[in-house]
């Protein structure tokens, strides 16, 4: 009666605004690692995990994403491909599973938990693996919102030098404003513009990623159709008349249900399959993530 009870309220916590997605995933591993969930959330999670993908497409106006990326889609493919490749190498030399690594890759070169909550399915990521993967990345997230405008400022980073490399070297877009923000208006819109650019990859990567990860023996591929109703939802944010306060009220719905889905991840996990992972993935999204700024900021020095 205690674990439902406790279960239920931290459900309802996780709806409120007070519970940003990186404590959702806390309080669901908390919760596991101490009572253990009372309840089998797998199939619920994945839905819900679906729809929320697709709500989170509401929120990109492909019209002005593809105004501002035009320009630099040669650099963002190049940046996308060479992380995606690098931890892939990086995840073989350090023994992690195809899927962890493909996660973190994932979620280090396009938009952090989004990213990952996008490919996720199109593998058949268990909940170790998501719970893993989302972890790392919102570990480095936090750490380089605080630390990335200190770095900018000691190199003396112009605005613009600095809203592009926070876009390529920070994983999540609101950490991504957030340091940019703290650093100045014109990197605020330098970075948000590039950030939203990226994410618009999500769809190519999630269909490449259902070609290359499709099962062993069988040219049977496990489309993501989840991918192409983001991409509609999209279409309508772009080209279909509405207020934006519509458009933010579904954006707003699809973070809390991914801040829900977080918890329910983090709450199904148990420590035997927590300790059978270990703490190579986590070095795995560390030094991906370190080389990937240090790549980005000499990039961005040397372009820009």
């Amino acid at each position: 009666m205690i674990r439902k009870a406790t279960f239920v309220a931290l459900l309802l916590f996780c709806v409120t605004p007070w519970c940003p997605p990186p404590l959702a995933l806390a309080l669901g591993l908390a919760f596991a690692l101490t009572l253990g969930s009372p309840f089998k959330t797998s199939r619920v999670t994945k839905i819900l995990l679906q729809i929320s993908v697709v709500g989170l497409g509401f929120g990109m106006n492909l019209q002005k994403v593809l105004d501002a990326g035009r320009s630099g889609i040669l650099f963002t493919l190049a940046t996308i491909a060479g992380t995606l490749l690098a931890g892939y190498a990086l995840g073989r030399a350090l023994r992690v599973g195809s899927g962890t690594a493909h996660l973190i890759s994932s979620g280090t070169a396009i938009c952090g938990g989004s990213a990952i909550a996008a490919v996720g399915p199109v593998i058949g990521a268990t909940e170790e693996e998501m719970s893993v993967s989302l972890g790392t990345v919102f570990i480095l997230n936090s750490i380089a919102l605080f630390i990335f405008p200190a770095i900018g400022a000691a190199l003396h980073l112009t605005q613009t030098e600095f809203g592009i490399w926070s876009a390529i070297a920070i994983h999540d877009t609101s950490s991504v404003v957030g340091a940019a923000a703290a650093y100045g208006a014109e990197a605020l819109q330098v970075a948000t513009t590039v950030k939203l650019t990226r994410a618009l990859w999500i769809v190519p990567l999630a269909l490449g990623t259902a070609y290359a990860f499709r099962r062993r023996g069988s040219a049977r591929i496990a489309f993501p159709w989840f991918i192409l109703f983001f991409l509609l939802a999209s279409v309508l944010r772009t080209y279909v008349p509405a207020q934006d306060v519509t458009w933010d009220v579904l954006v707003r719905i699809a973070r809390i249900g991914l801040t829900v889905t977080l918890f329910l991840i983090g709450s199904a996990l148990s420590r035997k399959s927590l300790a059978s992972v270990g703490i190579r993935p986590l070095v795995l999204g560390l030094v991906l993530w370190l080389l990937v700024s240090i790549v980005g900021l000499w990039s961005v020095r040397a372009l820009v």
